[in-house]
């Protein structure tokens, strides 16, 4: 979120994200939004196989309160990425729109206003890491006293120079505008490289929190510093200045992310608390419940790596399409995310308790397996509406959602905290799921009756075709529901685990795509024979 079946899947999201029948697959948007969900899907699994070696060898060589302390500093660290409010965003949609115009000085000025915006969130971010440094003692009573300064030490070390990375973060952002995805890509690949070496070796070492938080700083900075000199290594690069700065285009941006923010602080609520909330109320259950997020996380990055390219695509194309066009093209990737959803998600619902044990351990798989199985159904709830968060942010209407992200934040932290005092860190897994249902429900009774004009797609439509047909993929799931949903290892005999592989795969085949899109998937295959041949 897990190695054959997302390679399978990345080869749908490749060939199957085109945004229009007629068009030729060999050129022009299509292309470029297919070659660049290739480029961000292969990060993905490149960048994974990485990171899932990580927790195997972690959760067997730290002491389980020290993994618990670790996975807290990091979390923490991560607020500061919350921080960028959709600068990243609005620089990616804007350098699109205007590149697509060929109006480079256009791009340029949104670009800088981007920079001058997140010089200031970046400030904010160092601010932020020293009050939650300071405040460890109060937010973890259960962490050691003994490891309270190696804790703070690595929370800072790691917090600000993530804090420093957002200013870098913008060069990427223009690399996103521009749609290519090769230079983000490879120097993503390589944080995730340096980490993991860093991080195996300071573990080897018995090296101590404090060092292992400054080595993963160092490895940020250096990383930041190489997306800086890509950008100045670019043909026909887009100048990014704070000199001379357009106060207007600056408050424009602003007006754009100011929605986005509400967003982020959404997911803040939504996903960046859960794990906090278990250090404070439950922390013995921190490690356990961090390792569930893995592979529900692995899962949404394969699903965001195939989109990724579809926010400025859009953007791009809103300006040459209708709003019957925007519609089609909106209940199409609809019904493809939703099949991506299920063909990862199902194998972690039906045989999570396998791969636990395989990954980490029958110890972690035990205590996980609870928590990964409701944190993957609230997760692929929610994201079933990510293609029309990703046209909302694509053509400026995000505001029209901030009712309902501000609902989900609402009930899926007050659910979390009202659950996990009564039940334990189990409850804040069920907080995950009221708080998706809501997402989903407010998108469709509330957001998309103001956004009809663009995307002129019926709800009735959007959810038929693009939720309800690929929900047949469940079937073969259902019928076994009584084999896999209990707390033992699943129970299916290797015949009824072939029949489940071959039942899913056939629906998704037969039933969930239509039928020049199975020729279209075929295209490869014929030119891989036919060279053979």
């Amino acid at each position: 979120m897990f190695k054959t079946k997302p390679q399978a899947e990345a080869s749908l999201a490749a060939e199957v994200l085109i945004d229009a029948p007629a068009l030729d697959p060999g050129s022009g948007p299509t292309a470029s939004f297919t070659r660049n969900s290739v480029i961000s899907v292969a990060r993905l699994f490149i960048s994974t196989l990485v990171a899932l070696v990580l927790p195997a060898y972690l959760t067997r060589k730290l002491p389980l309160l020290t993994y618990s302390a670790w996975v807290l500093i990091l979390q923490m660290s991560a607020y500061v990425g919350y921080l960028e409010f959709g600068i990243q965003s609005g620089i990616s949609k804007y350098v699109a729109e205007f590149h697509a115009r060929r109006d480079l000085h256009g791009a340029a000025q949104r670009a800088s206003a981007g920079l001058a915006l997140m010089a200031g969130m970046s400030l904010a971010g160092i601010v932020l890491t020293l009050i939650l440094a300071w405040r460890v003692p109060q937010l973890f009573h259960a962490i050691p006293p003994a490891a309270y300064r190696d804790v703070r030490l690595s929370l800072i070390f790691v917090g600000t120079s993530l804090s420093a990375a957002l200013l870098s973060s913008i060069f990427s952002a223009i690399f996103m505008g521009l749609q290519q995805y090769g230079v983000p890509t490879v120097l993503s690949l390589v944080n995730r490289l340096l980490y993991s070496a860093v991080i195996l070796a300071a573990v080897s070492a018995r090296s101590s929190l404090a060092t292992m938080g400054l080595l993963v700083a160092a490895v940020n900075l250096l990383t930041g510093g190489l997306q800086y000199f890509a950008w100045k290594r670019m043909r026909d690069r887009i100048h990014v200045s704070l000199r001379g700065l357009d106060r207007q285009i600056v408050r424009t941006m602003l007006g754009y992310c100011s929605s986005l923010a509400v967003w982020s602080v959404g997911m803040l609520c939504v996903s960046g608390l859960d794990l906090t909330i278990v250090g404070r109320y439950d922390f013995p259950q921190t490690a356990y419940y961090s390792i569930a997020v893995l592979p529900t996380n692995f899962m949404l990055a394969l699903l965001g790596a195939a989109l990724a390219p579809l926010m400025p695509a859009a953007s791009a194309l809103s300006i040459h399409k209708t709003p019957a066009e925007m519609g089609a093209m909106l209940s199409r990737y609809t019904r493809y995310t939703t099949i991506l959803l299920l063909l990862c998600g199902l194998p972690l619902l039906v045989g999570g308790e396998s791969i636990l044990r395989l990954w980490v351990g029958s110890v972690y798989a035990v205590h996980t397996f609870p928590y990964l199985r409701l944190l993957v159904l609230g997760n692929m709830i929610r994201s079933l509406c990510l293609p029309y968060s990703s046209f909302l942010v694509a053509t400026g209407n995000q505001r029209v959602a901030i009712v309902g992200a501000t609902a989900e934040a609402v009930v899926n932290l007050g659910a979390s905290i009202v659950l996990v005092r009564q039940f334990g860190a189990i409850g804040v897994a069920y907080g995950t799921i009221a708080g998706s249902v809501v997402s989903v429900a407010m998108h469709f009774a509330l957001s998309m009756h103001y956004t009809y004009p663009r995307f002129s797609v019926t709800r009735l439509r959007l959810f038929l075709g693009g939720m309800v047909r690929p929900a047949t993929l469940t079937i073969p799931s259902l019928l076994l529901v009584g084999k896999w949903w209990r707390d033992a290892p699943p129970t299916l005999s290797p015949v009824l685990w072939a029949a489940w592989v071959a039942g899913t795969l056939l629906i998704a085949w037969f039933v969930c795509l239509q039928e020049e899109e199975r020729l279209r998937l075929l295209i490869p295959l014929r030119r891989v024979t036919g060279t053979i041949g």
